[in-house]
């Protein structure tokens, strides 16, 4: 490794130096703790007792081969501060860790496993022009097992891979996005606790079984996105607080130590810490194969604590540009998304034109304003009709994902099935046509576990998804009418490019006395037209010119019998004449079509 490198931040590979290494003479243990006083390693392998380390380098490291130290064994290093004191940590670059509540490393080899995703991977794009349909998951309450003698019921990486592969297959996702899997002490903060930002959760297995789960996805043509958080830490001591007995990750005490969420904020300002941190989104990619990451609460960086009065914070804005510069260097056709909720300029712009250097941004604006349109009733909507169409004001600043993600199904903001307005029955209308508003949208598309079938309990990281539902046909048709919108999304070029202006139009948005909505994607193989009546009266006669020349065919009806709807299968009432397309629209209900050339 560089050494004057990892002092600046340029390292994008210290986990090769760094942490436990098995080899032919032992394993070769090796940890930063440049103020510690002294430093050994435990475990198994020596009963537990110590094993001192010797300084290397510059003196700011400390290292020593075990040759009794084997993989599947446990260990820590007893780290001495210079007021006499020691506290045992578990290791900063470790590639596994015991289950918890168990608090120790544990020795993995990471070398070995055979992946046969070479034609993937030379294939892979960021998808600007084809479709990303990206199903979240939560790999510990997707599913459980139904015999399971613990009180979790996990499967592992392997054993879940071929149902959810399946699974996404059967209804049209071509992503898989990863709740947090590096490993975290709390199962109740969902990943975004980490302590181990190199260990893959060894809740759901070892690191081989997640490489072959990620191998499994590519051979089906899934991609996976990484869930990734270089923000803030866990507060346990046996992780990166006061690491080498001082405070070598975070800030000193004061305002910017602990954050919201009562986590240690990163010193971005470090090099240490930069080169940890690329280091850690460069392991993810480059040794797990995963396609991407979305980096959590860049909100946090760009501003100090996330609070735009307290100004930027422009050393962790660098960062995130040399992080991303690194990255995409290194990985072309990996993508990098951005959960932030500002409104700073440029996120997905690249850093050489200003840009933070990110492919895609989650639009939190365009969520927001969509729930509060579907949760208010119909007979104020007039008043609100702007709320679907002020996303289009901004859409071209950045290079958006449409998120209907976890957060929108937790902390009693209810699921977003939960969220529509109307009556129990009424919502699977309403939840029907707000995902074809989405799928005509613009933007990249992300869904959460669960919101496919109309789950209706908040997500319970200690529950699996209420799959018993799908024995009510309200709930079992609702997710038969999301397969076939996903499958028309990912089948038609006109939803793709969802970059290009001249892709978009809005066939009708003036039409606030009826909430009527036409929008029109276009592309050489054809136009997908929706038109959406989010009143609470039907709308006969409603016409839009289509062109001359054209030929149109219906490709989905919301308010269909199949799906639980009011209109008879194949029946929905519209004609095509000329260059003008008339219909009758059920109250909320969305039909789309087919626009062709004769």
């Amino acid at each position: 490794m560089d050494i004057y490198g990892f002092y600046k931040g340029e390292v994008f590979e210290a986990y090769e130096y760094l942490g436990a290494h098995t080899a032919k003479g032992g394993t070769m243990f090796r940890t930063y703790a440049p103020n510690a006083e002294k430093v050994s390693v435990i475990g198994d392998f020596s009963g537990w007792e110590e094993i001192p380390l010797f300084k290397t380098c510059d003196g700011n490291f400390y290292e020593r081969q075990v040759p009794e130290a084997k993989e599947g064994m446990r260990y820590k290093y007893r780290i001495y501060d210079r007021r006499g004191g020691f506290c045992d940590h578990c290791d900063p670059y470790g590639y596994s860790m015991e289950v918890r509540p168990g608090t120790c490393s544990v020795i993995r080899s990471i070398e070995g496993f055979r992946f046969h995703d070479a034609e993937w991977l030379a294939q892979r794009t960021d998808c600007r022009d084809k479709p990303m349909n990206i199903y979240e998951v939560h790999l510990g309450s997707w599913v459980r097992k139904s015999d399971a003698d613990d009180e979790t019921g996990w499967f592992n990486y392997s054993e879940i891979a071929d149902r959810l592969i399946g699974y996404c297959v059967e209804y049209g996702y071509n992503f898989i996005e990863l709740l947090p899997l590096s490993e975290h002490p709390s199962d109740e903060s969902w990943g975004y606790q980490c302590i181990g930002f190199f260990a893959p959760t060894s809740r759901y297995g070892t690191p081989k079984q997640l490489m072959e789960f990620i191998d499994k996805c590519h051979r089906k043509g899934i991609g996976v996105i990484a869930d990734f958080v270089p923000v803030h830490f866990a507060v346990d001591h046996y992780g990166l607080t006061e690491y080498d007995g001082t405070k070598l990750y975070e800030y000193p005490d004061g305002g910017m130590s602990t954050n919201d969420w009562g986590t240690r904020n990163f010193m971005h300002s470090k090099g240490e810490v930069r080169s940890f941190l690329q280091s850690a989104a460069n392991y993810w990619l480059s040794v797990y194969h995963f396609d991407g990451i979305r980096i959590d609460a860049v909100r946090n960086m760009i501003y100090w604590q996330g609070d735009e009065n307290r100004g930027e914070n422009r050393i962790a804005i660098q960062f995130l540009k040399d992080m991303n510069c690194g990255l995409k260097a290194r990985h072309p056709s990996a993508i990098i998304a951005a959960e932030d909720s500002s409104a700073y300029s440029k996120v997905t712009d690249p850093v050489f034109a200003g840009g933070l250097g990110f492919d895609y941004k989650w639009d939190l604006g365009w969520m927001h304003d969509t729930l509060e349109f579907f949760q208010t009733p119909t007979m104020y909507r007039s008043r609100d009709y702007h709320k679907l169409t002020f996303s289009m004001l901004y859409f071209y600043s950045e290079k958006f994902i449409l998120p209907l993600s976890h957060d929108e199904s937790v902390h009693g903001k209810a699921t977003v099935l939960q969220k529509m307005s109307g009556q129990y029955e009424e919502k699977f209308s309403q939840a029907r046509t707000l995902y074809m508003y989405m799928m005509l949208h613009p933007g990249k598309k992300l869904n959460f576990m669960g919101g496919e079938f109309g789950q209706l309990r908040e997500w319970d990281v200690k529950r699996e998804q209420d799959w018993e539902l799908l024995k009510y046909p309200l709930h079992d048709s609702f997710r038969e009418y999301v397969r076939r919108l996903n499958k028309l999304y990912l089948k038609h070029t006109a939803l793709h490019y969802d970059f290009d202006p001249t892709n978009f139009c809005w066939e009708d948005c003036t039409s606030t006395g009826s909430c009527m909505y036409a929008i029109r994607r276009k592309s050489a193989d054809g136009d997908i037209i929706g038109v959406f009546n989010l009143s609470g009266s039907r709308c006969t006669d409603y016409r839009l010119n289509v062109g001359a020349g054209t030929r149109v065919k219906l490709l989905l009806d919301s308010d269909s019998e199949q799906f639980s709807g009011s209109t008879p299968n194949g029946k929905a009432v519209w004609t095509h004449k000329g260059s003008e397309l008339r219909m009758t629209v059920n109250a909320n209900s969305a039909l789309m079509f087919l626009v062709t050339e004769k």
